[in-house]
C-alpha cells in the first residue's frame, strides 16, 4: 500500500488571509464608507474617514489594514458611492478631496511600516498616526494645488491651500487622533480582533 505524499494542513499553519481576515477587511470599509458619509459639506468635507483609517490601521495592523484601505479606494473609483455625500467615481478622485482619498494610503503604509520596524508600542502609535497624517495632507494640499492652478489659470497659493485645507482641520485631527489611539490600543478590542 502506497503512503500519502499528500501535505494535510494543520490548523496551527498561517494562511495568508483566512476568512476572519477578509470579514475584519470588510467591515473596517463599511466603517470607512459609514465614516465619509457623517460630513459637513466644504470645499474638502469635514468628515470621520481620517478617524475611521487611523483605526482601521491600529486594529486591524499594517497589512490588512492597508488592503482595507486598497479595497476602499478601488470601490470609489468604480462608482460605489463610498465617499463623502455618498459620491463614488474615478472624477471624485480627480476632483479636489482626490489627493486626500489616496493619502489614506499613504497614511496606511507609514502606520504599517512604523509598526513594522519599530514593533507595537504606544508611541510608535503616535508617531506613526501624525507622520501618516502629514503625508496624507501633503499629497492631498499639493493636489489641491495643483487642480485649482490648472482649473481657473491662476496661481493657487499654498497660504490659500493651508487655509482652505489644513488648517480648519487641525483641532478636529487631534480629537480623531485622540479618539482613534484610545479605541485602537484598546486591550479588551485588539483582544477580539487579534
Amino acid at each position: 500500500m502506497a503512503a500519502k505524499t499528500d501535505k494535510i494542513e494543520k490548523p496551527s499553519e498561517k494562511k495568508i488571509f483566512r476568512t476572519l481576515d477578509i470579514t475584519y477587511i470588510g467591515a473596517a470599509v463599511a466603517l470607512i464608507t459609514i465614516c465619509s458619509w457623517i460630513s459637513i459639506p466644504t470645499t474638502i468635507p469635514f468628515t470621520l474617514q481620517t478617524f475611521a483609517v487611523m483605526l482601521t490601521v491600529l486594529l486591524l495592523g499594517g497589512m490588512r489594514g492597508t488592503i482595507a484601505i486598497i479595497v476602499y479606494i478601488l470601490l470609489g473609483a468604480v462608482g460605489v458611492p463610498v465617499f463623502s455625500g455618498f459620491s463614488g467615481g474615478i472624477g471624485k478622485l480627480m476632483g479636489p478631496t482626490g489627493g486626500y482619498i489616496i493619502g489614506f494610503l499613504g497614511t496606511a503604509l507609514v502606520m504599517w511600516g512604523f509598526e513594522k520596524i519599530l514593533g507595537k508600542k504606544l508611541w510608535v502609535y503616535i508617531a506613526a498616526i501624525v507622520l501618516g497624517l502629514i503625508v496624507c495632507y501633503t499629497f492631498g494640499t499639493m493636489w489641491f494645488i495643483k487642480l485649482y492652478t490648472a482649473d481657473d489659470g491662476s496661481k493657487a497659493t499654498l497660504a490659500m491651500a493651508l487655509s482652505w485645507c489644513v488648517i480648519p482641520y487641525l483641532i478636529p485631527e487631534v480629537i480623531k487622533v485622540v479618539l482613534a489611539l484610545t479605541l485602537g490600543t484598546n486591550k479588551a478590542i485588539r483582544s477580539v480582533i487579534h
